[in-house]
């Protein structure tokens, strides 16, 4: 009960964090680039919504909502199954957590420190930098993704234990 309990109060602070981080991408939007945009920038705008911080700030946002869902279906397969040890193992809430917080420092104020290793890397085609950029963002949503699994592993294991420890079902 208490990990689903931290699984959804971080999800909740991590949403509002990454709704506060939305404000980051108005402000982008109101100043514009801060670097010319190039021929290929321009023909791939609906892929980057021409701000680099959107796919780290919906990351932010869609795993603290994920998180939510997963700690409330930890809290309910708390009420309904017996305690096993797998339930109460914080690595699960620990990765989720590193993960979301990485795909932040990397995707946006390591957005600067990318750019300023490889200038205009964002606008430009400098596929050195993008591509190293984007698989730091990669790397920390794997981190956060097998989290979730473990988690989710958690619940399944304590939803299939109350269902065979249920009365009028076989054990």
């Amino acid at each position: 009960m208490a990990t689903g309990a931290r699984f959804a109060k971080w999800g909740l602070g991590l949403f509002i964090f990454g709704v506060f981080l939305t404000f980051g991408i108005i402000a982008h939007y109101c100043a514009g680039s801060r670097w010319p945009n190039g021929e290929l920038f321009m023909q791939n705008i609906t892929l980057w919504w021409a701000c680099p911080w959107t796919l780290s700030v919906a990351a932010v946002q869609a795993g603290g909502l994920g998180m939510v869902a997963i700690g409330l279906t930890l809290m309910l397969a708390a009420r309904v199954s017996p305690p096993h040890p797998a339930a109460e193992g914080s690595t699960a809430l620990l990765l989720c957590i590193v993960g979301l917080l990485g795909v932040f420092v990397v995707g946006y104020p390591g957005y600067f420190v990318f750019d300023a290793i490889w200038p205009s890397y964002y606008y430009s085609p400098v596929a050195a930098g993008k591509n190293a950029w984007l698989l730091g963002q990669a790397l920390f949503i794997a981190i956060y993704f097998v989290g979730l699994l473990i988690a989710f592993n958690d619940v399944r294991h304590a939803l299939a234990l109350a269902a065979r420890q249920a009365p009028g079902t076989q054990k």
